[in-house]
């Protein structure tokens, strides 16, 4: 059995795509997923299954789509590459609140990517965009928008504090 780390994009944002966690929970329980963790309502979840990571976002998107109407990127990635995000992150020496992790549904063809952001930074390692935002993740222009533009691949964001959090929960 294989334990993933689902990160869902553009959930509960603005009053847009409305999915409480516990509507989530069931429905993914309802896929068969087993010891399902959901942590805040950003879309953050935690599952075991036999399936193929693939088979799991698509199984999970086709869902949303049937029972809620909408449809949302889905992210899974195993808790070795979860653990390998946080490890490879240059931006460690940094406060925890500049920190945050993109990640990318494929990684790249291309990564030079020339942008002014100020004193905001950031760095392509595979499929994770790490990014050190000085003046806070609401003001930078280093966005999962930006990114998926210029890298032409899906992308989702979260703070330290919840990737370190997810690793937590996936270690319990």
């Amino acid at each position: 059995m294989y334990k993933y780390i689902v990160i869902l994009r553009g959930i509960n944002v603005s009053g847009k795509n409305k999915l409480p966690m516990k509507d989530l929970k069931q429905l993914l329980e309802k896929l068969n997923y087993k010891d399902v963790i959901t942590y805040i309502q950003s879309g953050n979840v935690l599952l075991k299954t036999e399936e193929t990571r693939d088979k799991v976002a698509i199984n999970i998107n086709n869902a949303i789509k049937k029972e809620f109407d909408y449809e949302v990127p889905i992210l899974v990635r195993t808790i070795e590459e979860w653990k390998e995000a946080i490890e490879k992150n240059p931006y460690r020496k940094a406060a925890e609140k500049q920190q945050y992790f993109t990640f990318l549904a494929a990684t790249p063809k291309e990564n030079l990517i020339e942008v002014n952001a100020k004193d905001d930074e950031f760095e392509i390692i595979k499929d994770v965009v790490y990014v050190n935002a000085v003046g806070g993740y609401g003001k930078t222009k280093l966005s999962n928008g930006f990114f998926e533009k210029k890298l032409g691949v899906t992308a989702t964001t979260r703070n330290l504090k919840t990737t370190l959090k997810l690793l937590e929960l996936a270690n319990c």
